[in-house]
């Protein structure tokens, strides 16, 4: 399933307050098995050098790692507050040595060209302040044929699904924010206009009935 991000700012998920709830939302739904590691295993990312952008509090790369061998893992966050967290998760995990955490911004990746085996991303694409922007650093940092994974929910999910997000999420106090999320997403026809203008413009878009998956190959 995929889970939303809840702040919708430019500056990303802020706050030591904030980063401890959404921690805490995360780690229920990674209890229940509400990640989408799966998706992202079948969309082809299974090996190698990986980043994740905005990783948040670091579970659904953790758990990526625990479930893919020989890999190392490289999570970009714009919240220094998720970077700690996320550190702090890792180390629970035992995956300190597999996966490190930088602070940037994804408009302007901090990494040098054709760098990454894959990428995958799960509900940030609305957070992104120029999403044509990030599609191109997506292109230019992956080595030619590397995949990449592209997952958000979208702003015309069923009203029985938006219920069903709105009864699930956990904490309960962070369920307002989960109307701002799903409002801030795309449709796929929004999300193929934008694809058009960027290198990834034959990416594969799939809509379920929770949001969107985009995925190809460089």
């Amino acid at each position: 399933m995929v889970r939303p991000r809840i702040i919708e700012t430019d500056n990303g998920l802020q706050g030591e307050i904030m980063a401890a709830d959404y921690d805490a939302m995360m780690r229920h739904s990674r209890n229940k098995g509400y990640l989408v590691t799966d998706m992202i295993l079948k969309a082809g990312v299974t090996s190698g050098l990986v980043l994740e952008i905005g990783p948040g509090p670091g579970y659904l790369g953790l758990e990526w790692l625990k479930r893919t061998e020989g890999t190392t893992l490289q999570g970009l966050d714009i919240s220094p507050e998720m970077i700690e967290i996320a550190q702090r998760n890792a180390q629970e995990y035992g995956l300190l040595d597999r996966v490190e955490y930088v602070h940037g911004d994804a408009c302007q990746m901090p990494f040098e060209d054709a760098f990454f085996d894959a990428i995958f991303t799960n509900a940030t694409l609305h957070e992104w302040s120029d999403p044509v922007r990030v599609f191109a650093e997506i292109h230019r940092v992956l080595k030619p044929g590397g995949r990449y994974v592209i997952i958000d929910l979208r702003r015309d999910m069923p009203a029985l699904v938006r219920g069903y997000l709105w009864l699930i999420t956990r904490p309960t106090h962070m369920r307002p924010g989960l109307k701002q999320a799903v409002n801030a997403t795309y449709t796929l026809a929004e999300v193929r206009r934008m694809l058009d203008q960027t290198p990834l413009k034959g990416a594969s878009v799939q809509k379920n009935p929770f949001g969107l998956v985009i995925s190809g190959a460089k």
